[in-house]
């Protein structure tokens, strides 16, 4: 199974679109927060339409999970026919068990400290807009990135993509499709 990893749009249209074209083939995608406004502290990103967006968000056709993020507001459920759960997300998908959350209020550590009790195999967040893959004993940390408000010293808009059956996750740069980072487990 092929899961698309996102977070951080933002209420980017444009940015939407485009990683769509790489979740293709994704069966599932799990949405890490701050999914329709762009927030207080952000300028408007590139395609600015959470009006559209949430309209594509409802039309998907594919299993979508979200989490609610800083930047997201009671009303978003209102728009939206998927649920922004909140604090967190907890799935097993062929065999592995993810836990999915916005993460701003975790330092890394507790976020592993949270995985382990959770018994999870993954965590994936948002928050940062900086995609990171982590180790730690036998649990991965997965940050996307964010496909529409980059930051970080390279400012690369990326997504992740998840492969239960090829036991892989890779964060692709939404600009070429190139591999930024890849793991393993």
């Amino acid at each position: 199974m092929r899961i698309g990893l996102i977070s951080d749009t933002h209420g980017s249209l444009k940015a939407w679109n485009q990683a769509m074209e790489l979740f293709q083939d994704c069966q599932v995608i799990l949405h890490g927060g701050d999914i329709l406004y762009h927030g207080p502290r952000n300028p408007l990103p590139e395609g600015y339409d959470p009006k559209e967006l949430a309209n594509e968000l409802n039309n998907l056709g594919k299993s979508l999970f979200m989490v609610g993020g800083n930047c997201d507001a009671e009303v978003d459920n209102m728009v939206l026919n998927h649920p922004v759960l909140t604090p967190y997300f907890y799935t097993s998908l062929e065999g592995l068990n993810i836990l999915v959350l916005h993460g701003h209020k975790y330092s890394q550590e507790e976020l592993f400290q949270l995985g382990k009790r959770y018994q999870a195999d993954m965590i994936m967040v948002g928050h940062t807009h900086i995609p990171q893959i982590k180790h730690q004993d036998d649990l991965i940390l997965i940050n996307p990135g964010s496909p529409s408000l980059p930051k970080g010293e390279d400012k690369v808009p990326a997504v992740g993509i998840l492969d239960t059956t090829e036991k892989t996750v890779e964060i692709k740069d939404l600009r070429n499709t190139n591999t930024l980072i890849s793991s393993s487990w």
